[in-house]
């Protein structure tokens, strides 16, 4: 297929995803006020909860058997190295661009999710549905690579609860507790100097001041070096399963034990199931997921505009995190694991696997953000920044993967 015909492939599915964020953006203008901020609220809240859910299910429970779990194993692995390497490279943009305390976590978890479900829900069918898709037949396509895309995004949630999640709940809190230790420690001293201007004070009481700070400290020394010793029993006592049950998660459980397990499978799934009104249900409700969800970003984006209070090394680090240094990693991981047969011979698979180096942080970011209260502004700002960059740069990178793997 000729490299032109490629890209203009690769941009359509963009240039959609970009009008209907144009179109989330114009409906949240305080000119209009449609989606407010309430309204994005229970928007949100709807998609989260109902729509992604009953999508992944309906998908899930359709495409997939215990044969093609089977086939597709490397998946999981190929995600997990996306989060781990991003979160190498997170590191190392800490320390060169000396981000903010505050700002650590955000960065971490910026780098290390990528929107592996929503962006590969709206770009795969966008592909299969373009004429002259590299692809195959449009049904075949669609349903196979809806099938990934599904599997992507259920392997992912897990990844973000439970990986990143953590990763941003160790940081706000290591932050707030700095500030704590910090408040106390300023007061005094200040006092201090204030007495001694004023040479109001006595030795004996600053040498007591002095004493308490000291055993206080070392008090908080001794307690930080057993949080240190002992993390394993602070995550799992701190761990929070309603949180690691995320409703599409869980969407995703039920959908792959419907898929997998025949019984289950012919009772809910075909035009004979006696259930099939279920399944139906399910995707006629999943069906509304994928607009909804890009509404919802391009509304969220707003919020970037507005304010800016983050680094732009830091922003810049993000971006070349994930739209320069990932996919070169991808390329190398998924290209070996091809050369050594280790994963079967499907060019979508393979695409698919290279695509989830190369999208956009996760909009979950957005969301564990909130819960901490860390970052929420600059959260918005990075999405808006990568969105934009994703435009040019997801189809600078779809036009190569495909011709990487056909």
């Amino acid at each position: 297929m000729e490299l032109w015909n490629l890209f203009t492939t690769s941009l359509m599915p963009v240039l959609k995803v970009l009008i209907i964020t144009a179109l989330g953006t114009f409906l949240a203008l305080h000119r209009f006020n449609i989606l407010r901020e309430s309204a994005r609220k229970h928007f949100n809240a709807l998609v989260y909860f109902v729509f992604t859910p009953a999508l992944v299910c309906s998908i899930l429970a359709k495409t997939i058997t215990f044969k093609s779990l089977a086939m597709v194993w490397f998946m999981p692995l190929n995600v997990l190295f996306t989060f781990i390497i991003g979160t190498a490279l997170g590191w190392l943009c800490l320390k060169i661009t000396k981000a903010a305390p505050d700002m650590q976590g955000l960065v971490l978890g910026c780098c290390a999710a990528g929107n592996l479900g929503n962006m590969p829900l709206i770009i795969i069918p966008a592909v299969c549905k373009e004429s002259g898709s590299p692809f195959g037949a449009v049904s075949v396509c669609n349903t196979k690579g809806m099938s990934y895309a599904s599997m992507s995004m259920a392997i992912s949630n897990i990844y973000i609860w439970t990986f990143v999640y953590q990763i941003i709940r160790v940081y706000s809190c290591r932050n707030f507790n700095e500030n704590k230790v910090d408040g106390p420690t300023v007061g005094p001293v200040s006092a201090t100097e204030a007495d001694l201007e004023n040479h109001s004070s006595t030795p004996e009481v600053t040498a007591a001041q002095t004493n308490d700070l000291v055993t206080s400290f070392k008090t908080d020394t001794v307690s930080k070096e057993k949080q240190i010793t002992k993390p394993l029993r602070t995550l799992v006592k701190r761990l929070n399963l309603k949180i690691l049950l995320a409703p599409p998660t869980l969407g995703s459980i039920v959908g792959l034990i419907i898929g997998v397990v025949p019984p289950f499978k012919k009772m809910f799934v075909g035009d004979d199931a006696p259930f099939r009104v279920v399944e139906d249900s399910a995707s006629m409700l999943g069906d509304a997921c994928i607009p909804a969800m890009t509404l919802l970003v391009g509304a969220n984006l707003l919020n970037g505009l507005k304010r800016s209070g983050l680094k732009p090394s830091v922003l810049v680090g993000i971006i070349v995190v994930r739209y320069i240094a990932l996919p070169i990693f991808g390329v190398l991981i998924v290209k070996g694991a091809i050369r050594y047969g280790i994963i079967h011979q499907d060019p979508l698979y393979h695409f698919i696997l290279l695509l989830q180096y190369a999208l956009p942080p996760a909009i979950s970011i957005s969301t564990i953000t909130q819960l901490f209260g860390a970052g929420e502004t600059e959260c918005s700002i990075v999405m808006l920044a990568t969105n934009v960059c994703a435009s040019f740069t997801l189809t600078l990178w779809s036009t190569f993967f495909m011709w990487l793997v056909l």
